[in-house]
């Protein structure tokens, strides 16, 4: 209950982003544009918000464990366990004996059928175990029983109790392999010694690191309870971040919710208003291109009409002198009519003295030009562009509203967090945990005195097997120092027999210890050994969570074991594992409980964050346009006078038709060569030089006057300007009658829109602004489930819990136990050797009460002759063989014990 408490708050944020959703459908969909658009327009983009970071918990403990130059004997150990239980472990075994056995072991159950399969099938499991057990076992019965058979048989000089030595010649090579066995016998001891010191040491040693891992893990549970309220009081008060973003969009209504109408809008107000302005710039064009009509039209006019004059003057004076009584002459009457016919060639081309002026509808674009359309269509559009205060005077009683729902909410969720005792559950946690720290340490001295017993009895065996490689080692070094090649059996020095009596000594000890060795080996090997398979190895690799989260495995009924024991509710999908993993992750415990699974707190996101109040309130939201004029009256009369200005009616063909004509008809020049040329063809005379004197003249003609008017920039720009203007007119007064009416018309549908339709508008961007302002709130909401997920009340020091029991229970103690009992079981299996070729060796050390004799019967003409051969200075009365069949050959034969006084 007290884990429970602690976490109701951090609930209550948990499933925000659960009814995000819902509240945003009840607030309102995205936008769409208006219905001439036929398509949707995607929601505006909601401006992130910076919610900080929580205030995370720093944890010492560090769930990790190198063993250092010891795991090599760690890993050596692993390994001979391999090698003895190669078997996966048996999850499904044990699940099955666990929940066939749930209800209480009974003898009888295991006669059943499947109760036997499953006993076989866990004695094929710890086939292993159960053959190296037996083995252990038979040594523990029957070493001492053998030891006992030994001693007595030794006793009756049997099983080398005889205290005589039989020479053989391969005697120095048996004693060397028998030394060099029982010495390697030794180094094995000496290593297993040392394994099993190393390891006994070690559990010391680390005995005295758990306490770190123990005061770490006391210190990162109460830096868990102590930060949690502050966390939790931290995502409470980051409501006031999203309240704050807001209130300034609610300050800023207008630009924000009238920007929006507007900018929506201004599709269809602003290209009309547009159009309008355009069209007050053409006004000035028109005006500036009817003036250059003008004045440009009153400089060709002055220059074509002093040409034409000339050449209508000249025409009639060379008409004149072709009437002239000479021309009648049969053969002058030819050229002289060719001459008149070409008469009509002298006059001007582009006569633009025939044009009409445009001074009318100068007049009339003048008076238009009286009325500046641009200023009246600029006051449109500051008119339209008043909508956003326009908005914001209209929704003040709103914002206010909302702002007062806005404190309103933030008093709940306060009082909301204030309704659970978060703070003084987690005070009473944090005097538990000193409690229990305290209770745990007042502990430390009586483990330290079992530690110090314990460390006692590992010595004290391992001394026993000390005792005995002391007794092989110095016997070792005696009887090798001490050893005489020269020396018989019987004659063995005293450092030689003392070598001899040690090992002895060794093999009487190793009797007596090697059996409890064997014993304290076989109990430690079983326990240990299935501890480590059973129980680390499965824990390591998390397949131990696997069995605990085994689906109704405690009860038929009860699908899982963790949430019905923590929550009472077996069917929330929470495991041991998935929490350790969470944990491992440090994720926060929130999440890794799924605590979302234990309460509902839609009702209150309902009445809070999501309130319908609040969304109602924005339903209502009436925004009035129709004081918007985009075009006052002046304007639209004087975009009509325009179009009756009479500058469509201007004939613009007529004049480009001048423009584009040459000065004159003919080219003078060609005229006046082609007079002359004509003159010649005359008799000389008058008429000639009449007709050569009119050539001379229309010379000068072109050289003062057309010239100038083809070159002279005057004349130039002149007739530039006006085909230009008149261009510029020509396109400007295209349909500008349709061009005016479309603009009213346009004007009349943007204003049509404003007045009429705007609600339409006003109604899909509040439901727009709405979603931003719901947006800040969807932040916070996401912005609190992600906290409670990764950085709230993070479960760190609840894996690091496990991780320390694993390493203290498995690494510091399991590991350190099964590599004291595989140095001591090799020990005692290298006793066994130890003792047969200590026993073997001890015969060539000691000194013997008897020895073999050898006789050497000569074969060249000694057959008659007794020859007795007495090793030693020894008196020895024995019997000699007269006769053998084998003349060259030793034959051994007992003799009698010595006779000096000091042996």
């Amino acid at each position: 209950m007290l884990w429970t408490r602690c976490l109701v708050l951090l609930l209550c944020w948990a499933t925000t982003g659960g009814e995000q959703q819902q509240a945003e459908e009840r607030v309102g969909g995205p936008a769409e544009v208006r219905a001439d658009a036929r398509r949707q327009r995607s929601p505006p983009p909601v401006e992130p918000l910076d919610f900080g970071y929580v205030p995370a918990a720093v944890y010492d403990t560090h769930a990790y464990y190198e063993p250092g130059p010891i795991g090599i004997l760690f890993h050596m150990v692993h390994a001979f366990l391999y090698v003895v239980q190669p078997n996966s472990f048996p999850k499904d075994l044990i699940v099955k004996v666990i929940q066939q056995n749930m209800g209480g072991i009974k003898i009888e159950e295991w006669r059943k059928p499947e109760n036997v399969v499953l006993l076989l099938k866990w004695v094929y499991y710890e086939a292993g175990f159960l053959i190296c057990a037996t083995i252990g076992i038979s040594l523990v019965v029957l070493t001492p029983i053998i030891g006992m058979c030994f001693c007595v048989c030794r006793c009756c000089e049997n099983c080398g109790g005889e205290m005589h030595q039989r020479q053989r010649k391969n005697a120095d090579c048996q004693r060397g392999f028998y030394t060099a066995t029982l010495t390697a016998s030794s180094i094995f001891i000496i290593l297993g010694i040392l394994v099993a010191y190393a390891a006994n040491h070690n559990i010391s040693t680390q005995i005295k690191s758990t306490r770190r891992f123990i005061n770490t893990n006391m210190r990162d549970l109460k830096t868990f309870a102590n930060n949690t309220p502050a966390q939790i009081e931290y995502l409470t008060a980051q409501y006031t971040t999203a309240k704050n973003k807001v209130l300034s969009d609610l300050d800023n209504i207008g630009p924000l919710l009238g920007g929006r109408i507007h900018s929506q809008l201004e599709k269809e107000v602003v290209p009309s208003l547009d159009t309008a302005l355009r069209m007050a710039g053409a006004m000035r064009e028109t005006k500036e291109a009817l003036e250059n009509v003008s004045s440009s039209l009153e400089v060709l006019q002055e220059g074509t009409g002093k040409l034409q004059a000339s050449l209508s003057g000249e025409r009639a004076s060379l008409s004149n002198t072709l009437s002239d009584p000479a021309c009648t002459n049969g053969a002058v009457s030819h050229t002289c009519n060719t001459i008149r016919s070409t008469l009509s060639q002298l006059g001007v081309s582009a006569n633009f003295l025939r044009l009409p002026d445009v001074n009318h509808a100068l007049s009339n674009v003048n008076t238009v030009l009286t009325t500046d359309l641009s200023n009246i269509v600029q006051k449109g559009y500051s008119s339209f562009n008043d909508t956003p205060r326009l908005v914001k005077e209209q929704t003040k009683n709103i914002v206010s509203g909302v702002k007062g729902m806005l404190d309103k909410i933030g008093l709940e969720i306060n009082n909301f967090a204030r309704m659970f005792p978060v703070e003084a559950s987690l005070a009473n946690f944090t005097l538990f945990l000193s409690q229990g720290q305290k209770n745990i340490e007042s502990f430390y001295p009586q483990i330290d005195q079992f530690d110090f017993y314990r460390w006692i009895g590992c010595v004290a065996a391992l001394c026993m097997v000390v005792l005995v490689l002391a007794f092989n080692m110095l016997g070792l070094l005696c009887g090798t120092c001490g050893y005489d090649k020269q020396a018989t059996p019987t004659t063995r020095g005293c450092l030689s027999n003392t070598g001899g009596n040690l090992l002895m000594a060794g093999v009487g000890f190793s009797f007596i210890c090697s059996w409890l060795l064997m014993a304290i080996v076989t109990a430690l090997f079983v326990v240990g050994g299935n501890v480590e398979k059973l129980m680390c190895e499965p824990l390591a690799n998390r397949q131990l969570f696997q069995i605990i989260d085994t689906p109704f495995l405690v009860h038929p009924a009860k699908r899982n074991f963790l949430p019905g024991m923590l929550f009472q509710n077996p069917n929330i999908d929470l495991t041991l594992g998935s929490m350790y993993r969470e944990c491992h992750e440090n994720n926060g415990l929130y999440h890794a409980l799924q605590l979302e699974t234990m309460f509902n707190i839609n009702t209150f996101l309902n009445r809070t964050v999501y309130n319908k109040d609040l969304a109602k309130v924005f339903e209502n939201v009436q925004v009035d346009l129709q004081d918007i004029a985009l075009l006052e009256k002046a304007g639209r009369d004087n975009l009509i006078n325009f179009a009756n200005s009479g500058v469509g009616q201007i004939d613009y063909e007529a004049y480009l038709a001048e423009v584009t004509k040459g000065v004159t008809l003919v080219d003078l020049l060609t005229f006046s060569t082609d007079l002359e040329a004509q003159a010649d063809q005359l008799p000389r005379g008058a008429l000639e030089n009449a007709l050569r004197g009119h050539a001379s003249s229309i010379r000068q003609i072109h050289r003062e006057m057309v010239v100038p008017m083809e070159q002279a920039m005057k004349y130039v720009k002149a007739r530039s300007t006006l085909s230009q203007s008149i261009k510029l007119l020509q396109r400007m007064s295209n349909d500008l009658p349709v061009k005016v009416n479309n603009i009213l018309s346009a004007i009349d549908a943007a204003e049509y829109l404003i007045t009429h339709n705007a609600s339409h508008v006003v109604k899909q961007e509040t439901k727009g602004y709405m979603q931003s302002l719901v947006g800040y709130f969807k932040q916070y909401t996401e912005w609190v489930k992600n906290s409670l997920t990764a950085e709230v009340a993070q479960c760190k020091p609840i894996s690091n819990i496990v991780d320390s029991m694993e390493i203290v229970g498995c690494s510091f103690l399991v590991d350190s136990v099964n590599t004291f009992w595989f140095g001591l079981g090799a020990c005692a299996i290298f006793m066994i050797p130890s003792i047969i070729f200590s026993i073997k060796l001890a015969k060539y050390y000691r000194r013997m009460d008897t020895e073999d004799v050898f006789e050497d019967l000569g074969n060249a003409g000694n057959h008659g002759e007794q020859v007795c051969d007495i090793h030693g200075s020894l008196t020895v009365v024995s019997a000699c063989i007269r006769s053998s069949p084998y003349g060259d050959t030793l034959f051994p034969r007992a003799s009698a014990p010595p006779s000096y006084s000091d042996w």
